[in-house]
């Protein structure tokens, strides 16, 4: 990945000015975007993300001290020690490291023994955007773990433990799209997801077509409890209809019901039912070559997000609205809502000039900066070289 030399070099100088010595292992985990399918991983719903040349990058050495010291840059502070059989979340001004040592106890759990280490994080790839920042620091934390332990798990256990990690320590019901995306990432494809039978179908991306991620740099407070809030909606809402989840429903199934759902159920489960829908169009279209279609659902999906399932914000519908004005093929948000990012796509050689004029007219026209930056589709997580 000659892309990311600097970042692993950058990397493994941290790990050495910190810890005092030389890395012997290294790690690189990418973010993702997802072109479509959100919020229905958790009701085992269809996805079609990618990994992208945005990455988390870890270096590591073993110790002979039963602990774990992790350091990232992202971070001014001392490292976190953490005792390699402690059993709980840990708190307060650490609470971050929880992404990484609940990965520690999820291999422990699972018969995974890697011994003591110190870690060292560095990173290109932005929290709070809706990049899976979270996933690709598990993701490295995991590879790291596999190294130290002389085993190398298939990546969609691995992607399972990450998972079973940010449930269990960092408190996020997330559903598993991120982590089998940063894993099972396939450079120039986005990946067709089942996320009941976790089956992953990589299609080409076209090469007359790029994706422009903008970021918002703002986070809402109302995000706080929001997806739980939206998970245990869509729960109570499969009870009600009788199913396993809302990927077993229908429009036609819950418009009938729209009486005993409610009003905010109902909303719920159209997006969820809908959404699923409009992925598998979506990925018909993008193999069909028809991108003027696969963008119209892109579109779709952020109105349905904005109106049935209530996650957008102001700064996500005023970047959706001046992209569309750009004559952007699809647009729409990303992630858990109320911030983070938007993902379009664009005819290739009009990308960095429509990121340049997203940016501009945000600021003439509201007085806000965003940042914009074209991705491309990258493998997965893996280890890295160490000098």
């Amino acid at each position: 990945m000659p892309a990311t030399d600097h970042l692993i070099a950058s990397a493994q100088a941290l790990f050495s000015k910190v810890f005092g010595r030389a890395p012997v292992l290294g790690a690189c985990a990418p973010g993702r975007v997802n072109l479509i399918g959100e919020h229905v991983d958790y009701q085992d719903g269809l996805v079609a993300p990618l990994a992208i040349n945005r990455y988390v990058v870890a270096a590591a050495a073993a110790i002979n001290e039963p602990e774990a010291r992790i350091w990232s840059s992202t971070r001014n502070a001392p490292p976190v020690v953490v005792d390699l059989e402690h059993d709980t979340p840990l708190e307060a001004d650490n609470a971050w490291a929880n992404y990484v040592f609940g990965v520690i106890a999820a291999y422990r759990e699972a018969g995974h023994n890697p011994g003591g280490f110190e870690i060292a994080f560095d990173c290109d790839l932005p929290a709070g955007a809706g990049l899976s920042s979270s996933a690709a620091l598990e993701s490295a934390t995991a590879i790291i773990i596999e190294g130290l332990a002389n085993i190398e798990l298939p990546a969609k256990e691995r992607a399972q433990l990450c998972r079973q990690a940010e449930h269990e320590y960092a408190g996020v019901p997330c559903g598993i799209m991120d982590q089998l995306a940063v894993n099972c990432g396939l450079a120039g494809h986005a990946l067709a997801i089942d996320c009941r039978t976790l089956d992953i179908s990589p299609f080409p991306m076209p090469g007359d077509l790029a994706m422009v991620v903008i970021d918002t740099k703002v986070k809402h407070s109302l995000a706080d409890g929001e997806y739980a809030l939206r998970k245990h909606d869509c729960e109570t809402a499969s009870e009600i209809l009788s199913v396993r989840t809302l990927r077993d429903s229908s429009i036609v199934k819950i418009q009938e019901m729209r009486d005993q759902l409610g009003e905010q159920l109902y909303r719920r489960a159209h997006h969820v039912v809908s959404e699923i829908a409009r992925v598998k169009d979506f990925t018909a279209a993008m193999k069909s070559g028809n991108a003027a279609f696969a963008g119209s659902l892109m579109n779709a999906s952020h109105l349905s997000l904005r109106d049935d399932y209530q996650v957008s914000c102001p700064e996500l519908d005023t970047l959706v609205e001046i992209a569309c004005n750009l004559n952007a093929m699809g647009s729409r948000m990303m992630g858990g809502g109320f911030g983070g990012s938007t993902i379009n796509l664009v005819q290739s050689p009009h990308a960095n000039h429509f990121a340049d004029q997203v940016v501009n007219t945000c600021r003439e026209q509201h007085g806000w900066i965003p940042e914009a930056f074209v991705v491309s589709a990258v493998d997965g997580a893996s280890f890295t070289r160490t000098s």
